[in-house]
């Protein structure tokens, strides 16, 4: 039997493309750890997949590579798609694809299969990366293929003697290290918001907290000063900051193929550290850094969502934000809040506002009013010309 590698989560498509692809291929299952597992899921969903008839499981730990490479440069970047979505869910279907296709390379597999859809985002990212790393490995997905109906995948296990309760949950829950997307029946429409029990965490304290995030050249180094690797510090504050129920919201946007999407979701570490890191930027870096930042991180985030991630312009976009984050350092106080946050200041040695040319609004050291004055002539020249000649002719 021919060496098959499927990317296997322990739903109910991937149990189905399990079995049904275990009578023709032998079989290997694996799952890639971007955050939100812990130790027990990963051995029930081993347990569950070799029930399913797979040759071997394998869980690769990606928590670390997923950081390094991707959510960094998000950080870096303060990326938001929308202005709203931290990009929790599509950042990590790109190492996700990765890890699992240099797997399947790696034990020589010559077939691969996801049980994707037609008619999402998934497939694209999926497909594009395998065909670009693996060009000779066959892609396989019974799913879309066949346009199986849940009931038909069901009734199909049952078949086969795979009694389980493949009862559909009321919401869809997909966890990582960089945010919860939360899926149901109010964001299959335009008009409904998700009740407050339909995110994973709930309200648990009340009243104020201040946390500080220490930022070293754009990375997050340490939370209340205690040093740590960056997607410790992630993890610690995604946990301290969801017993106030923060990060919660709704992104509107746009897929690949072409529809408009709305998904919830809950990402509370996520969104605290983009705003502060932006604060921090804002007293470090040059307007023109910023402007130019602005727009390049947009285009990275557009290009990650839509799985374009192994073009070089984004090993291009990330060496221009890696190198805009050399004076990014210094302490960001945020208060946490029962469903927000606010952001108190930052302390930094590079901070541009500590400059003892002038204090904004108030008095300045280094000009004179004769010098503001030509400097405010000189500067609206254009706008004289162009009146002059277009306006008042």
């Amino acid at each position: 039997m021919k060496k098959l590698v499927i990317a296997y989560s322990g739903g109910l498509d991937t149990s189905y493309c399990a079995v049904s692809l275990s009578k023709e291929y032998d079989v290997h299952a694996v799952s890639v750890n971007t955050g939100g597992f812990t130790e027990e899921e990963i051995k029930h969903i081993e347990s569950n997949a070799y029930k399913m008839g797979v040759s071997t499981y394998k869980n690769i730990n990606a928590v670390p590579t997923f950081y390094q490479k991707v959510v960094k440069y998000l950080i870096y970047g303060n990326v938001l798609k929308n202005a709203t979505y931290p990009l929790s869910v599509s950042a990590e279907r790109i190492i996700q694809a990765i890890e699992i296709i240099e797997y399947a390379k790696s034990i020589g597999a010559e077939y691969i299969a996801h049980g994707s859809t037609g008619a999402g985002n998934d497939q694209v990212r999926f497909d594009m990366i395998f065909q670009t790393l693996a060009p000779n490995i066959e892609i396989i997905t019974p799913i879309r293929d066949e346009k199986l109906s849940r009931q038909q995948e069901i009734d199909y296990l049952k078949a086969n003697g795979i009694e389980a309760s493949w009862e559909k949950s009321r919401y869809s829950i997909n966890k990582g290290l960089w945010g919860t997307s939360v899926g149901g029946e109010e964001t299959l429409s335009s008009e409904k918001a998700l009740p407050s029990e339909a995110y994973p965490s709930q309200l648990e304290k009340e009243g104020e907290e201040k946390v500080t995030l220490t930022f070293e050249k754009g990375e997050f180094v340490a939370l209340n000063g205690e040093k740590n690797l960056p997607e410790i510090n992630i993890e610690k504050l995604n946990d301290m900051a969801s017993a106030y129920a923060i990060g919660r919201d709704i992104h509107v946007g746009d897929t690949i193929v072409g529809t408009k999407g709305r998904v919830g979701f809950e990402a509370a570490a996520a969104l605290i550290i983009v705003k502060a890191h932006h604060l921090l930027e804002k007293h470090t870096l040059t307007k023109w850094q910023l402007q130019h930042k602005e727009y390049l991180s947009s285009f990275y985030g557009m290009h990650l969502h839509e799985g374009q991630y192994l073009d070089p312009v984004m090993r291009n976009i990330e060496a221009f934000l890696q190198s805009s984050q050399e004076m990014v350092s210094g302490e960001v106080t945020v208060t946490l809040k029962p469903y927000h946050f606010s952001l108190d200041g930052i302390v930094s040695s590079h901070d541009l506002m500590s400059s003892k040319f002038s204090t904004y609004g108030e008095e300045n050291k280094a000009w004179t009013a004769d010098d503001a004055k030509g400097f405010i002539k000189i500067f609206g020249n254009q706008n004289k010309i162009y009146r002059q000649v277009n306006l008042d002719a």
